[in-house]
């Protein structure tokens, strides 16, 4: 829901998440892999879920994982992606490799949804923002890695796709303070589901 402020009277945005949303639309991936670390495994996959139902498009750019040949590691509770007597390629990291070419690889990628599904489950499972794995798993689990991951991932985006984001973000993400965006044009709007702020002709101002 939107309300109008008369023109001229203030020229700015607010959206919810500050960190989140902020470092998103700036690209900083480093302090965003940092505020991710700093959410909770819930409020996470309730922000992916939105993004899966409303926008399977960005979905399909975030924690894609990679194949061995012509093989893809799938996702899972931990990583188990080990070596040739391993034909699951089991993953636990968003965006991992597989290590070969593994009888029961997937012949196309799995993403953000699938990430969730299986790795995050409802509350993250363990896995967010660090990943876990077998002793031998490939890769191991690194401080974070699952949020420098997504981050990286997200400021990969386009710029309507990051403005997107950034609404998605402020309406699941909680305990989010608020952060200052500056309207290109002098009307601007309180926005509380803001993840369609381009067609107000918004722009960011890093």
């Amino acid at each position: 829901r939107k309300s109008i402020i008369r023109e001229n009277e203030v020229d700015t945005v607010y959206l919810l998440a500050k960190e989140l949303a902020y470092d998103v639309v700036t690209g900083q991936t480093d302090n965003l892999a940092a505020a991710l670390a700093k959410t909770s495994g819930k409020d996470f996959v309730q922000f992916a879920k939105a993004v899966g139902v409303s926008h399977p498009d960005i979905d399909n750019k975030v924690c894609g994982t990679k194949p061995h040949t012509n093989k893809y590691a799938q996702y899972a509770g931990k990583t188990n992606n080990k070596n040739s007597t391993d034909n699951d390629l089991k993953v636990a990291v968003c965006g991992a490799t597989a290590t070969f070419a593994g009888s029961s690889g997937r012949s196309t990628a799995h993403v953000l949804k699938d990430f969730v599904r299986e790795t995050l489950k409802e509350d993250g499972n363990g896995n967010w923002p660090t990943s876990t794995a077998e002793t031998d798993g490939t890769p191991q689990p690194k401080t974070n890695d699952n949020a420098k991951a997504v981050a990286g991932d997200l400021t990969k985006l386009t710029t309507e796709e990051k403005t997107i984001v950034a609404g998605l973000l402020a309406k699941t993400i909680e305990g989010g303070e608020v952060v200052e965006i500056r309207s290109v044009s002098s009307t601007s709007v309180m926005v509380n589901a803001c993840y369609d702020l381009l067609s107000e002709g918004l722009g960011v101002v890093p």
